[in-house]
């Protein structure tokens, strides 16, 4: 079967003129995302909606005046292209017979279908996406999250508020799958104490990668149990393991009622692990004794780990567990007290659960998501489970987060997204690919291109700066100041990320005597951009984004360090497209990747970064520089000490290193030296830090190894 065979319900709001019908399965196809005359159609249909974040199922849904376009004779041609193109991009659609079958607790796939809290889940987008590019036989699970993660308002003293506005899934993309024995809506049962669980099946089409979404809001369950998906990442302990049952044990009842037989089984990250569990059942009730049961998982499952310690990782209280699973393997002869073994922690705590260990055990491979982070997770994870961790360093969708003007010339110089041949790599950085090609691009037309993208920045934050504003009751003339204040002409630095303490958001900022010489050169302006959330349950990192926003209050940096609250994926393109230079400064070697940092470089926002996660690998200096290094991989003796020292190294790669380079412009205004190190940025992570690349090693290494 392939991914077209997974039969859906017709979507209920699209019921479109015939002439209009192609519309309507692009709508539900999320294609649309990553592919831009895709895109322009629904911009044409609802205006100003698309490019706020409304869905095109919603922009269909609520079009008032639809039927004029079927009659729009210009309109029709760009349809009639886009569906053509999207018709023979779907005909290719791969076979799921012996499949990857990839788990992921969040998917990034758009800002209108928020399903993700940060970067575990904007890769697992990306990779949904590549594996569609690739056509690889491919099929993801997840949960379908009614409230999804929470959108951040900050409020007029600074303190980050959690809104959960709710999605309703006929104005999502999504399709009911049906069960293909019945015909009738697909549901799975998952048994807890006292009662099953019934969960329904949500099909997004993510090209021709079928992501397959769990919900157990569903009118034959008890009130309290219809909320288990309703929520990503819920902070009650009980809840979330019940949420993770239905990933895990759900989401594999799910594959096997379509008839899928993964040859493989991905877990991205932990909170999937007891797909495991699901999978030594069915072993069991086929004859295998424990044992063999273990040894059969344990060849056709994969793991990857995101964090770097494993205080960061899942764990449970034991007794919880056992009381949760007991009606799962009651009567299957999987011995509840040796799975409980399975998931002992780095201490041999029996009162912890700990799902890393208990997959790591249960895995044939696991790898990191970077060189230094595998090294990291393999010290930290080999001495508790005897498993080595490797590595895979992550890489980003390119047609997702490439603005377009760069786009555009790199299509117009040559410079393909999608090469031909599969390159034979190691994990040294030295003999990765390069896009070389990049080098023929002229320096105005680069410049040009980046100008251009950052003008789109100026736009979308002044544009974000007002609708912030304007809810705190500032006057017209007020209003007005804000939307002038991010300067297009000034050297622009960009932080985005997750606002936790072992990323050190103000690091910049907390040698108060440099951050003034920094931006208070009137001659040449340096402005800071912020975004990033924190966690609800993270007071810290809630106390961070308030301290960020008490600077753009004082009199001493106001117009000089800005903060665009909401930390989304179109805040992600806007800041990695259009700021003329990326920082990156965890504690090291804390991060695991940053991937971040790979969507500024793709489109010619050199990094100037601590070397960890990916920028440990990706940093080149001397002649052939794509960024600058800050700080030293050598550790300081304490984190006072260390904080200090990499802010000092900070401030000296700007003032010495980067704002000379930037500022030095030949007689057409063109900073030479400066895109000469964006032409290295993009030629040295077009291609060694994409998906293409990341799915090629995966596929090689980890998937079906030869």
């Amino acid at each position: 079967m392939t991914s077209n065979d997974i039969r859906t319900q017709p979507h209920p709001n699209l019921r479109l003129p015939a002439p209009l019908e192609g519309l309507g399965r692009l709508a539900t196809n999320l294609y649309w995302s990553w592919h831009p005359e895709a895109a322009d159609l629904f911009r044409t249909v609802g205006g100003p909606k698309f490019d706020e974040g409304v869905a095109p199922v919603q922009i269909l849904a609520e079009a008032k005046d639809i039927a004029r376009l079927a009659e729009d004779s210009k309109f029709l041609k760009a349809l009639g292209a886009a569906v053509k193109r999207f018709d023979a991009y779907m005909a290719e659609a791969p076979s799921l017979d012996r499949c990857c079958a990839y788990y992921c607790a969040e998917y990034g796939l758009h800002e209108s279908f928020a399903q993700y809290c940060g970067g575990l889940g904007i890769l697992a987008g990306d990779h949904c996406k590549e594996a569609s590019d690739l056509a690889m036989p491919f099929v993801a699970i997840g949960c379908f999250y009614r409230l999804g993660f929470f959108r951040q308002t900050i409020d007029a003293d600074g303190r980050q508020q959690h809104l959960f506005p709710p999605f309703d899934p006929d104005l999502c993309p999504l399709e009911r799958v049906l069960d293909p024995k019945t015909g009738h809506p697909l549901t799975v049962q998952v048994a807890f104490p006292g009662r099953d669980v019934h969960i329904a099946v949500w099909k997004a089409a993510v090209g021709r990668t079928p992501l397959l979404l769990l919900d157990t809001d569903l009118p034959e369950n008890r009130p309290e149990d219809r909320p288990i998906t309703a929520q990503l990442y819920m902070l009650g302990r009980s809840m979330r393991f019940h949420q993770e049952t239905v990933l895990g044990v759900g989401g594999t009842r799910v594959l096997a009622a379509l008839g899928i037989e993964p040859a493989v089984s991905h877990m991205n990250e932990g909170h999937s692990a007891l797909l495991l569990l699901e999978k030594l059942r069915v072993a069991m009730a086929e004859g295998a004794t424990w044992s063999e049961a273990r040894e059969q998982v344990r060849t056709t499952s994969i793991l990857t780990i995101h964090t770097p310690v494993p205080a960061g990782n899942e764990r449970f209280d034991a007794k919880l567990v056992k009381d949760l699973l007991a009606p799962t393997l009651e009567g299957t002869g999987v011995p509840l007290n040796e799975v409980l073994k399975l998931g002992l922690d780095s201490v041999q705590d029996k009162k912890v659960f700990d799902m890393t260990a208990f997959a790591l055990r249960l895995s044939r491979a696991a790898n990191g998501v970077a060189i230094l982070h595998g090294q990291t997770a393999d010290g930290t994870w080999r001495p508790v489970t005897g498993k080595p961790v490797g590595a895979v360093t992550n890489g980003v969708h390119m047609g997702t987060w490439l603005g377009r003007p760069m786009r555009d010339l790199l299509a117009a110089h040559g410079v393909s997204l999608h090469p031909a041949l599969e390159l034979d790599l190691t994990p040294q950085k030295a003999f990765r690919a390069t896009w070389e090609a990049v080098a023929e691009i002229p320096e105005d037309a680069l410049w040009r291109a980046h100008l251009e993208q950052k003008q789109a920045l100026v736009e979308f934050a002044r544009a974000r700066a007002l609708s912030q504003h304007t809810r705190y009751g500032k006057g017209p003339a007020e209003l007005a100041e804000i939307a002038t204040l991010l300067d297009p002409d000034a050297f622009v630095i960009g932080f985005a990320r997750r606002v936790t303490a072992y990323k050190r958001p103000t690091l910049l900022l907390s040698q108060l005597k440099a951050a003034l010489a920094l931006l208070g050169d009137t001659k040449r302006p340096v402005q800071v951009v912020f975004s990033g959330k924190a966690h609800p349950a993270d007071t810290d990192g809630q106390a961070m984004v308030k301290e960020i926003f008490d600077l753009t209050r004082d009199k001493r940096f106001y117009g000089k360090v800005f903060q665009i609250e909401d930390y989304d994926m179109a805040v992600g393109r806007a800041m990695t497209q259009g700021v003329d230079l990326w920082i990156n400064n965890p504690l090291r070697p804390l991060e695991a990747s940053g991937t971040s940092g790979m969507k500024a470089a793709a489109n010619g926002v050199p990094n100037a970064s601590i070397l960890d996660g990916w920028w440990d690998e990706g940093y080149i200096g001397g002649k052939d520089r794509n960024g600058w290094q800050v700080g030293q991989r050598e550790p300081q003796r304490t984190r006072a000490r260390q904080d200090k020292f990499d802010a000092a190294d900070l401030h000296r790669v700007l003032s010495e290193e980067v704002l000379p380079t930037y500022w030095k412009r030949d007689k057409q205004g063109v900073p030479s030296g400066w895109v000469k190190v964006m032409r290295r940025a993009i030629a040295t992570s077009l291609y060694a830090f994409s998906t293409r690349r990341m799915l090629e090693d995966y596929a090689r290494e980890m998937y079906w190894p030869k």
